[in-house]
C-alpha cells in the first residue's frame, strides 16, 4: 500500500473505520478513559452495542457511496475498537503507530493486516517516552497541528494523551513541516471542561475554513493564532455544549463533502451556507464515549 496524506480534506480514497462489533460490556466507572464515558456509565445511559453498530454502518454506507475503500479492524471479542484514529496516523507516506494506553495495545494488532504491506521504513514506532494519540495530530499541508499538555501534572490526567516528547519527535520525523503545538484544557471529571484531543475543539475543513471552540485551548494566544491563520470570517465558533456534543469532530471526504452528525443543526446549516455537501448520519450514541466521526476514522490515502 502506498500511503498519502497531506491534509484533512483532500479527496479520500482509503480509510480505516473502527468497529463496534463485540464491543464488550459497559465498563466500570473506574475503568473509563474519559469523563464523558464516566458520566454516562453513572447515569445508566452508556451506549448499547447494537446502536453503535448501526451508527458505524451508516458512516460506512456514506464512504462507499463516494467510492472510498473502507478497511475495518479484525474483531477482538469484548474489546472496544471504535476509535481507529487513536492508535495511528498517516502523514505523507508514513504511518506512525501510537504508544497508547497499555490496555489498548491489542487495537494496534487488529489493524496490522492493513498497513503491514507498507514499506518497512515508512512504518514508524516512536520511543516509549513519546505519548500521543491520533486525535491530537492534524496534518494541514505545510503544517502539522498538534494538541498537547505540558503541565507538570501531566501524569495526573488520564485525559492528557500527547506529551512534549511526542511533539519534539514529530519535528525530527517531519523536518520539512512546521509542527505547531497547542496546549489543551484537561479535566478527568468534567467533559465540558475537557478537550480530550485537538479534534475535540478544532478541525480544518474545505480549503481555508475551520471549526473551533475557544475554551478548549489553555493559552488564548494559541487559539487566536488559529483564528488569525484561517481568518475570522472563515471560522465557525462552537459553544461549550456544542463541543460537548462533539461538533468539531466531523469528517471530510473531500474539500466539498463532509460527514456530520444529524443533530448538529446550527453547524450543518452553516456548512451548507458555505457550499459544502453535508452527509448527515446518526452518531449520538458513539458521542457518549467522547469521540465522534474523526475519532473513528483513520485516513490512509487522499489524492
Amino acid at each position: 500500500m502506498k500511503l498519502n496524506i497531506k491534509n484533512e480534506t483532500s479527496r479520500l480514497r482509503a480509510v480505516i473505520l473502527g468497529t463496534a462489533e463485540s464491543n464488550g460490556p459497559t465498563p466500570k466507572v473506574e475503568d473509563c478513559y474519559d469523563p464523558k464515558s464516566r458520566l454516562h456509565v453513572l447515569a445508566g445511559t452508556y451506549p448499547k452495542e447494537e446502536d453503535m453498530i448501526k451508527e458505524m454502518q451508516a458512516v460506512e454506507n456514506v464512504l462507499l457511496k463516494y467510492d472510498v475503500t473502507v478497511y475495518r479492524p479484525e474483531i477482538i471479542k469484548d474489546y472496544n475498537q471504535i476509535f481507529a484514529r487513536d492508535i495511528s496516523f498517516v502523514i505523507d507516506d508514513k504511518i506512525v503507530i501510537a504508544n497508547i494506553l497499555p490496555d489498548r495495545d491489542r487495537e494496534i494488532e487488529a489493524t496490522k493486516y492493513i498497513w503491514s504491506t507498507v514499506k518497512k521504513e515508512n512504518i514508524i514506532k516512536l520511543p516509549e517516552s513519546c505519548h500521543f494519540e491520533g486525535g491530537d495530530i492534524m496534518p494541514w499541508n505545510d503544517y502539522i497541528f498538534v494538541g498537547t499538555y505540558s503541565g507538570e501534572d501531566y501524569s495526573d490526567f488520564i485525559t492528557a494523551r500527547t506529551n512534549t516528547a511526542a511533539v519534539e519527535a514529530l519535528k525530527k520525523l517531519f523536518p520539512h513541516k512546521i509542527v505547531k503545538a497547542f496546549e489543551l484544557r484537561k479535566s478527568n471529571t468534567n467533559p465540558k471542561e475537557n478537550a480530550l484531543h485537538l479534534d475535540c475543539c478544532f478541525q480544518p475543513i474545505g480549503k481555508d475554513k475551520a471549526i473551533i471552540h475557544k475554551n478548549g485551548f489553555l493559552v488564548e494566544k494559541e487559539y487566536q493564532w488559529l483564528v488569525d491563520f484561517f481568518g475570522k470570517d472563515n471560522v465557525f465558533e462552537i459553544t461549550k455544549d456544542e463541543m460537548y456534543d462533539m461538533n468539531s469532530n466531523i469528517f471530510s471526504i473531500s474539500e466539498d463533502v463532509i460527514i456530520s452528525e444529524q443533530n448538529f443543526t446550527r453547524l450543518n446549516t452553516w456548512l451548507r451556507e458555505q457550499g459544502f455537501t453535508v452527509e448527515e448520519v446518526p452518531y449520538a450514541e458513539i458521542a457518549k464515549q467522547e469521540g465522534l466521526l474523526r475519532c473513528s476514522t483513520m485516513p490512509l490515502i487522499r489524492d
